[in-house]
């Protein structure tokens, strides 16, 4: 049966991997347009979009892997049924059961994987992504501000002009700001200038300038003012700092630390996934059940669905043990157990040969 068995494991591969690659290209660019909001609502600087964008697919593959294992065991299984090759393997004694050991030789390392991103590596792609972005928010030249360019303030608070910059970004000199609030507008300029942080806020300090104040559409209320320095403050760009506290930011080890009930909740919301994973895919094999003329189709959307539930669920059961509403001993395992018991109890329980009832 070894022949059977690379056969097997062959096709189980080949379709994980084929919906591994389309689920991966659709999610790269759902994540592509939203690192493009971030940077132009000014919460990224736009000289780490391709970090920030390698970052964030790390963080979300605990999510995409479990659904294209199970999608891809749908597909292969499906197909195997469709073209009578499960009728045949059951004459000769090759039931769904005998297809465990080629499905966990599949399995098994991907749940690893998933435990791997999930418990370490994700973390560390939001603890870095953080680290980048206070870092770079510190640098005129990574957060957006270029010589001989007008450029956007974060929010879309206004614009920033600046003549010519230092080699390493922190200095510049001629330098234009205007910014509107409500119906007034402020124009400023300065002979020279530089970047100053001041614990979460962003100053521009200029030197040797003016400034001028006054109505946007009609009036003379006006006011003009030569200034020796002056501190601007940048409008908040809504980043998150990279100061340890954050669950999401935080290492496993530093969770199992931590007595915090959002530390607890972000915790089994790490342990979920692979768990998860393992369901699914065990659900796979009786779902894909059919008859050779019967459309598969409707079973991947069932699977996609029970991913659906499983998956929410999953996030609002967070939400609840870090609020409070579900006590912590409970966790997600409420959730995640009885789902493999399910999953076990319809995989062991497919194709098996009912007894026959007498005759009336």
């Amino acid at each position: 049966m070894q022949q059977l068995d690379r056969y097997l494991l062959r096709e189980f591969a080949q379709a994980t991997f084929a919906a591994l690659v389309v689920l991966m290209m659709v999610s790269l660019g759902g994540l592509f347009a939203s690192v493009l909001g971030q940077i132009a609502s000014g919460r990224v600087p736009a000289g780490m979009m391709l970090s920030h964008l390698g970052l964030q697919t790390i963080r979300y593959l605990p999510l995409i892997l479990p659904l294209g294992l199970m999608l891809g065991l749908l597909l292969a299984v499906g197909r195997m049924y469709r073209d009578a090759e499960m009728p045949i393997l059951a004459s000769i004694g090759v039931g769904p059961r005998r297809l465990l050991k080629p499905l966990l030789l599949l399995v098994l390392p991907m749940v690893a994987v998933i435990a791997l991103v999930s418990l370490w590596l994700g973390p560390w792609a939001k603890a870095t992504s953080a680290a980048l972005i206070a870092e770079g928010n510190r640098s005129l030249l990574i957060a957006g501000l270029e010589p001989g360019r007008f450029t956007e303030l974060p929010g879309g608070g206004g614009v920033v002009y600046v003549g010519s910059m230092s080699n390493d970004g922190t200095h510049m000199s001629r330098i234009f700001v205007y910014k509107q609030a409500g119906d007034r507008l402020d124009v400023t300029t300065a002979r020279s200038g530089a970047m100053s942080i001041d614990g979460s806020q962003r100053y521009l300090r200029l030197e040797d300038g003016f400034r001028v104040e006054g109505p946007r559409e009609t009036g003379r209320d006006f006011r003009l003012m030569r200034y020796g320095s002056n501190d601007l403050l940048l409008p908040d760009n809504g980043r998150s700092q990279a100061d340890g506290k954050d669950p999401q930011a935080m290492s496993t080890p530093a969770l199992l630390r931590d007595p915090r009930r959002e530390a607890t909740a972000q915790l089994h919301y790490r342990i979920a996934p692979p768990l998860l994973a393992l369901a699914f895919a065990l659900l796979a094999v009786p779902l894909a059940r059919s008859s050779p003329r019967q459309a598969r189709y409707g079973r991947i959307l069932i699977g996609f669905l029970a991913y659906l539930i499983g998956m929410n669920l999953t996030m609002l059961g967070t939400d609840w043990l870090g609020s409070g509403k579900l006590p912590l001993a409970a966790g997600l395992w409420w959730l995640v157990l009885p789902l493999l018991a399910l999953a076990a109890w319809m995989y062991f329980d497919d194709g098996r040969v009912r007894r026959a009832g007498p005759w009336r």
